[in-house]
């Protein structure tokens, strides 16, 4: 007797995946390939949780009804690590979704560097590699779990780019980050598009036609695209926000492109370079990982520090959603002293965030450090002894400080040296002249002035 397909236990395995089912059914046209993809089949089957085999039914699809109700399942699929379980339950869910819209060969700098296309269905966002239908693991996206879509310029290059920056709930602050059952660890999404118009074929899906009509440039196409799908996923509140240049903007000229206002800035995270953008809604530190936005209603104060010649830091206080309330102070370093103005006037101060680089706690590291110094030239601190001695710096804060005052010894002695000229010799006379006549009363100052003037004339 000829051995036949296990179709039962082939349907139950590869329900959710309906083409692998087809492909199978197609080469099974020879005993030997039947034998094997029954064996295939079996041991897939047999690693399956208990329950789904004890009801009968292919565990993608319970796991999917558990996602649509908030419930992930503890039981991974095929034994995969438990920390990963959202991110499966969020591939299968997302693959068992019809793709609306279908945009290729998009360019993703995070959390890959690799082109891939991007797939809308009515729930998700997801990228997948060419000719495959499976999503890329770690990079679905439910439309209501997005907070923050931000549309941004790339900076220094010499053709117009945008980068698209999704942050979903929680991974937008340092710490702590917040529990999302659906996809517990996603890394926000970042992809670059031109100016340019979709090429021919790219844009594919059954919207495809509709997209059309908006496919002037990728830009306007993403616009309609995320928009309309955020709200049709039910993410009512999250908009995507541009950069404004009536917002901020930098003094600095762009180097590539010196007619278009610049609103970013360069900045240091600790040792990595990247970008500040003062956006309407909060700043965005990027596009390195680990990205950054602080929205403004998470901004507790903002101070300066290290303020040099040529750059100065800045500190931002956040309120990252601890507990106790503890909030959390994120530095950015090295800003060009040209944008200083630029910062504070149109940025900070227009939307009432609360300066602190005069706060108690920095003041009082200001006055240790004048004591430390005061006594290293042989003089006592206000503090006295113990204040000198123990000022609770670091060596870079020290080395900082000493810089500081080092730029307003200069400037000190540099106003001390100013010589305003034979003319300001002149105003001085004539003032020494006036105070002998007020002290004498005997006129000579009035008549030194009038000879002075002929002397001028």
């Amino acid at each position: 007797m000829p051995v036949a397909l296990d179709q039962q236990r082939l349907g139950l395995v590869f329900q959710s995946r309906p083409d692998i089912l087809a492909g199978i059914q197609k080469a099974a046209d020879s005993p030997a390939r039947v034998s094997l993809f029954n064996d295939i089949a079996s041991f897939v089957y047999d690693r399956l949780p208990t329950d789904d085999r004890e009801q009968d039914q292919p565990a993608a699809k319970r796991r999917r009804v558990e996602v649509a109700n908030g419930h992930a399942s503890s039981q991974p699929l095929g034994g995969a690590p438990a920390g990963t379980v959202g991110a499966v339950n969020g591939a299968d869910a997302a693959a068992a979704d019809p793709v609306l819209l279908e945009i290729k060969d998009i360019s993703l700098t995070v959390p890959q560097r690799k082109k891939y296309g991007l797939c809308f269905t009515k729930n998700f966002l997801y990228a997948r590699a060419a000719g495959s239908a499976v999503p890329v693991q770690g990079i679905v996206y439910a439309w209501r779990d997005i907070e923050h879509a931000l549309c941004l310029p790339v900076p220094e290059k010499a053709a117009v780019q945008h980068n698209y920056v999704l942050f979903p709930r929680g991974s937008y602050l340092p710490s702590p980050k917040a529990s999302n059952a659906s996809s517990p660890d996603l890394e926000p999404l970042v992809f670059t598009v031109s100016a340019a118009a979709p090429k021919p074929n790219t844009v594919s899906g059954a919207m495809a036609g509709v997209a059309a009509s908006v496919s002037d440039s990728y830009t306007a196409l993403f616009e309609w695209a995320l928009t309309t799908f955020l709200r049709s996923g039910g993410n009512t509140t999250t908009a995507i926000i541009t950069a404004d240049a009536r917002v901020f903007h930098s003094a600095a000229r762009q180097p590539f492109r010196p007619s278009e206002k610049a609103v970013h800035v360069k900045a240091f995270r600790g040792s990595k370079d990247g970008y500040l953008f003062f956006l309407p809604t909060g700043i965005l530190w990027g596009f390195k990982k680990p990205l950054l936005f602080l929205p403004l209603d998470r901004v507790v104060a903002v101070s300066y520090t290290s303020v040099l010649q040529r750059t100065f830091n800045i500190v931002v206080e956040v309120d990252v959603g601890n507990p106790d309330g503890k909030t959390e102070e994120i530095e950015f370093a090295m800003l060009d002293q040209e944008d200083y103005q630029g910062i504070n006037e149109m940025y900070i101060h227009r939307h009432g965030l609360q300066d602190r680089s005069m706060a108690d706690a920095r003041k009082a590291k200001r006055q240790l450090a004048e004591n430390a110094k005061k006594k290293a030239d042989g003089g006592e601190g206000v503090e006295g002894a113990e204040g000198g001695a123990d000022d609770g710096l670091t060596e870079l804060e020290r080395a900082h400080l000493e810089a500081e005052q080092q730029l307003q010894d200069d400037e000190d002695e540099e106003e001390e040296d100013y010589d305003p000229g034979s003319e300001g010799e002149s105003e001085g006379s004539g003032s020494s002249s006036e105070e002998e006549e007020d002290g004498d009363g005997d006129g000579e100052g009035e008549e030194f002035d009038d000879d002075d003037e002929g002397d001028e004339e």
